[in-house]
């Protein structure tokens, strides 16, 4: 279930990237695809923290976000 989470988080923040650099160099609403932009980094940095191998962890990917117990 978490990785369905990144992975959708990394589509949204793809899209928002690509969304915003449209917007700015298309120049209709500049504004939104700075913010835009900005979301797109808040994204891709909170998949990179959720991401970062803990030192107590033992699994190989390094995922911060525990897997629901069988």
């Amino acid at each position: 279930m978490a990785d369905w989470i990144l992975s959708v988080l990394m589509l949204a923040g793809a899209g928002l990237l690509a969304g915003g650099v449209y917007l700015i160099r298309t120049g209709k609403n500049r504004k939104q695809g700075i913010l835009m932009l900005i979301a797109s980094a808040v994204m891709f940095a909170n998949v990179a923290i959720w991401t970062v191998p803990t030192p107590g962890s033992d699994s190989q990917s390094g995922s911060a976000i525990p897997d629901r117990p069988n």
